[in-house]
């Protein structure tokens, strides 16, 4: 009795798993036309950062020098190094090529492709793309972007 019990719960839920995956791929094969955001590579409209020594991006939702909520791809050029700085909203990043860092509280941290790292909105910190290539990053803010320089009180 006990096995026939649990043939029949593991069939149901087989059954509900299989239902719930194909009403998912339906979904998925049926995009909500204005709720599509589409930017295939070639499609991609880059900017220089003004005064950056080379930092491009492309906006894909917003705009990251803009006001209010932004996503954007980043190219940030090999041994390209930022000064000690803050951001005032968090900042999350997708490291997409080549390896970007952050220095915080004296502690160097590399971000190789298909890392992710969010910092917090007013964490003083350095930041970089390491040498050798340049850094290609996806990055989001609930606010535009903002780089504000400090004074280093500390050593590196």
């Amino acid at each position: 009795m006990k096995k026939a019990i649990a043939r029949t719960l593991f069939a149901g839920v087989a059954v509900l798993n299989v239902g719930v995956l194909a009403a998912a791929s339906v979904r998925a094969a049926k995009p909500n036309g204005p709720d599509v955001v589409s930017y295939p590579v070639p499609s991609l409209q880059w900017k220089e950062v003004p005064d950056s020594s080379g930092i491009k991006y492309a906006n894909v939702q917003g705009d990251l020098l803009g006001n209010g909520y932004y996503e954007a791809f980043v190219i940030f050029p090999a041994g390209r190094d930022n000064p000690f700085h803050t951001h005032g909203k968090d900042l999350p990043t997708v490291v997409l090529k080549g390896t970007f860092y952050a220095v915080v509280n004296g502690k160097r941290t590399e971000y190789p492709a298909g890392s992710y790292y969010m910092l917090p909105g007013n964490l003083k910190h350095y930041s970089g793309c390491k040498a050798g290539e340049d850094c290609l990053l996806f990055q989001w803010q609930a606010d535009h972007f903002d780089l504000n320089e400090m004074k280093d009180d500390s050593k590196r």
